[in-house]
């Protein structure tokens, strides 16, 4: 790999993330889930001691986890992302500085803080003197820590629930139709 390919990749990454790590924490995820079920299905495909049989049916089962998979860790992890960062942009949950520049300034925002409309990032920047550094800090930390128990109940709690009802549903399925006798000469079930 070309060493400014790298460089120019690491520089975006950090440009684009630096912020908001837990945005980064849903991609990589998203990406990670993804690249891991795509190798799984390219695995079945190409090994040659898979029967074609169980390949038609172990392709399409792996391919459903895949979207199982990606789905959920993608809703719970960025449903609980915005969730936090909500909280945190209304004032509902702020670090000491920005709580006491918000009680200094209680005439201003006293009965705003809380409320879905009020949003400290409008604040920011109409007020020169409210502590920033401290609010993006506090912010991006909390959504980060908020993103990583996301992923971890969505991928060891969520993901597995849902994959074993909708595995078990799939083969309630083929086993119904395997079971279900036919008549050879009409070709209807009886």
């Amino acid at each position: 790999m070309n060493n400014s390919l790298l460089q120019k990749g690491m520089e975006w990454i950090y440009t684009n993330f630096k912020k908001n790590t837990a945005k980064m924490l849903i991609w990589t995820g998203v990406a990670g889930w993804g690249l891991s079920s795509l190798a799984q299905i390219v695995a079945i495909m190409i090994n040659p001691k898979i029967s074609k049989e169980q390949k038609s049916f172990l392709v399409p089962q792996e391919f459903l986890d895949a979207v199982v998979n990606v789905g959920s860790f993608f809703l719970v992890t960025q449903a609980t992302k915005k969730m936090i960062s909500k909280m945190a942009s209304t004032g509902k949950v702020t670090p000491m500085r920005v709580r006491q520049y918000l009680n200094k300034h209680k005439d201003l925002y006293g009965d705003k803080v809380g409320k879905l409309d009020f949003d400290l990032d409008e604040v920011l920047k109409q007020k020169a003197d409210f502590p920033k550094d401290s609010y993006y800090t506090y912010k991006n930390f909390i959504t980060t820590v908020g993103t990583v128990g996301a992923s971890v109940l969505s991928s060891n709690i969520i993901t597995p629930v849902i994959r074993n009802y909708t595995a078990s549903d799939v083969q309630k399925n083929i086993l119904k139709k395997q079971s279900t006798p036919t008549n050879n000469s009409g070709g209807m079930k009886i």
